[in-house]
């Protein structure tokens, strides 16, 4: 038998979280983290898209014609802000939405209770050879995101990889929302 339970592995052509474009690499999802193009707030402000699948091989060039699923705006000087679930009435503090899991703990270790009512953990350099990582309450492996080695060679693909596992696909935009975040803490270090 078979098995056809492949986890999602989206390349992240660029490695920043200010803006990338997530395709799979077998052309099952496709999502992409931009700056609005204009109005107030452009500069903190980050949308993120669940565009479905890739539509040529133009994708990170043309603008998107469509709403952004979540909305990130961040405070001035790097303070955390607001997420923004759109088409829902979700809208809440980012410190709330994504919390340290113990008081006295990293700022790089948070929770967050996803749309399907579970709650879910990053966690920074906890397993070997994953950047972050991203595990449920049964502490089973969810989502983990690796970002290529300086020393290593780049060749047609970027080597920046969000991996996904299939049974939480469903999942993935939030999974992008809530690490977009931690990659945020980290790089301001909140």
């Amino acid at each position: 038998m078979i098995n056809r339970s492949l986890p999602y592995f989206l390349e992240d052509r660029t490695g920043q979280f200010t803006g990338s474009s997530f395709d799979d690499i077998y052309d099952r999802l496709f999502l992409r983290v931009a700056h609005p193009t204009e109005g107030p707030g452009a500069d903190t402000t980050l949308m993120l898209y669940n565009v479905g699948r890739r539509s040529s091989s133009q994708r990170d060039y043309r603008p998107l014609k469509r709403d952004p699923s979540v909305v990130l705006e961040f405070a001035p000087g790097g303070a955390l802000g607001r997420i923004s679930f759109v088409g829902s009435s979700i809208a809440m503090p980012m410190g709330q939405y994504l919390k340290k899991t113990s008081m006295f703990g990293s700022s790089l270790s948070r929770k967050f209770r996803a749309s399907d009512g579970q709650e879910y953990r990053w966690t920074y350099r906890s397993v070997q050879d994953q950047e972050w990582s991203c595990f449920d309450s049964r502490n089973f492996l969810v989502a983990h995101y690796n970002l290529r080695p300086p020393e290593k060679p780049v060749f047609s693909t970027s080597g920046n990889i969000l991996t996904i596992y299939e049974a939480y696909v469903h999942l993935s935009i939030e999974i992008l929302a809530s690490l977009t975040i931690m990659r945020h803490i980290a790089a301001h270090n909140l």
